[in-house]
């Protein structure tokens, strides 16, 4: 005898026990299975600084805010939205790419079909984060028609029904305001390095 092998017939598991193992090692994969992580090549350089959403009272709703930490990476294809407290711990994290929006919380993973559903069930109301890679760079979205700004705001444009104005982009802020459909919808935006 090499190596000190045992000799004899082989015991195979009875078919009971082999399907429960398949199971057990099936069920302990699917636990272990996370979200994908989107390659931070392919995402690229991230835009990040704070951001305040408030809505306007309404007849059926009384005022809402919200207020985090931000960092936008990738593109309006492919990308990541992390939204953090002050302290920095991590509010929600939202992932797309094509055929797949992914919603990341401390209570756990939730699919939606496009980035609108997932920013209306995150923040209350319909926010159009793809337009934010340009608008945060001081531009129209490219994805859309644009229109220059009503006279009462000094610089910036319209797209997508919000009001983006750019009157204090060179120090690094941003705010769009939705009046339509009701209630007003306002985003402000300080970016980091300004």
């Amino acid at each position: 005898m090499i190596g000190g092998g045992r000799t004899g017939p082989r015991r195979s598991l009875p078919a009971a026990v082999r399907t429960a193992l398949v199971l057990l090692a099936a069920i302990s994969l699917a636990a272990c299975t996370t979200v994908p992580t989107l390659d931070r090549a392919v995402l690229g350089e991230a835009i990040s600084g704070r951001m305040a959403l408030r809505v306007e009272a309404s007849e059926k709703e009384p005022a809402r805010a919200f207020a985090a930490a931000f960092d936008l990476r990738g593109s309006p294809r492919t990308g990541v939205l992390a939204l953090s407290t002050p302290l920095g711990s991590t509010l929600a994290q939202a992932r797309w790419q094509p055929a797949e929006v992914v919603l990341v919380t401390p209570n756990g993973i939730r699919t939606f079909a496009s980035l609108d559903e997932l920013t209306r069930n995150l923040l209350g109301e319909s926010v159009p984060v793809e337009a934010w890679f340009d608008w945060l760079r001081g531009r129209p979205w490219p994805g859309a028609p644009s229109a220059p700004a009503p006279a009462d705001v000094a610089s910036g444009f319209v797209q997508q029904g919000w009001t983006v104005d750019l009157a204090g982009f060179a120090d690094g802020s941003v705010s769009a305001t939705r009046a339509q459909p009701a209630p007003v919808v306002t985003v402000r935006i300080r970016l980091d390095g300004h």
